[in-house]
């Protein structure tokens, strides 16, 4: 299983590429260097781990997402449900509302998202 998970910083480096993308090479060192006073092997270093990962690829010199930021974070929570739940998403979700209690807006925002996954022959 592919790991995804980022850092704090590969996380904001992360970020300012889904912004900012697609992003030439020339582009991005300047950036990276203000924002997090990288040198430029350090910005070469961080965005080949991070293709590595296949989260990004940089093309020629241009850095894009392979993933973009909604498909990463979705395949790193479906990550975490199956390793700290067994992939029981009732589980996690019975362990999320012991501490928050969930508003009538998020439950029927839930009941929506069920009643798009319920196969049609259940359906009213």
């Amino acid at each position: 299983m592919e790991e995804y998970s980022l850092g704090a910083v590969e996380g904001r480096f992360a970020d300012l590429i889904w912004e900012k993308e697609p992003i030439v090479m020339s582009e991005l060192i300047p950036l990276c260097e203000e924002i997090f006073g990288w040198k430029r092997t350090t910005t070469y270093t961080v965005v080949k781990r991070l293709s590595g990962k296949g989260i990004f690829q940089n093309k020629d010199g241009i850095v894009s997402a392979v993933l973009s930021k909604e498909e990463f974070y979705a395949r790193q929570s479906e990550e975490y449900v199956e390793s700290s739940f067994g992939g029981s998403l009732p589980g996690f979700l019975a362990a999320f509302t012991r501490r928050r209690k969930l508003s009538e807006e998020d439950i029927a925002n839930l009941q929506e998202i069920i009643a798009k996954c319920e196969p049609e022959d259940t359906k009213e």
